[in-house]
């Protein structure tokens, strides 16, 4: 995914991180947290600073997702990630929302975790929900994350 397809989706930025929803929507509300700082590709090599704002992000992440949405997840899985993005190394975290039974977004659209009580992975990579379903969890991530 180019870089500017990745700004389409930011939900919020931090001091350290930026705060992004997920381009596939297989489960419903994942999201991806980006470090701004580039090579580094291991999360144990932070600093306190990112390490505090990273868990202050998935702590208001949470509380977002269980207060402020209907969905509410009924558990998180954490994913941390180093890779090589445009020649700079980098670390991101998923944050992917688990659910034990299907979620409906604007009544037309059913979201099942077929992967309950398994790893997240694999996922149907091919997913995709209408631009009107995507930008309606978008916004309601958004609004709710000011």
């Amino acid at each position: 995914m180019a870089s500017q397809d990745y700004e389409r989706y930011k939900l919020k930025s931090y001091r350290y991180w930026d705060l992004y929803l997920h381009e596939n929507q297989y489960y419903l509300g994942r999201v991806y947290i980006w470090l701004k700082r580039d090579n580094i590709n291991d999360l144990m090599d932070i600093t306190n600073e990112e390490r505090a704002e990273l868990f202050e992000i998935g702590r208001q992440y949470r509380v977002v997702m269980d207060k402020y949405t209907k969905w509410k997840p009924d558990l998180y899985n954490w994913a941390a990630l180093g890779n090589l993005e445009s020649h700079n190394h980098h670390v991101h975290v998923h944050v992917i929302p688990r659910y034990k039974t299907a979620r409906i977004v604007e009544s037309i659209c059913t979201f099942t975790d077929k992967n309950w009580g398994k790893n997240y992975a694999p996922y149907d990579k091919e997913f995709k929900v209408s631009d009107d379903i995507m930008w309606s969890i978008y916004e309601s991530l958004k609004r709710a994350l000011r």
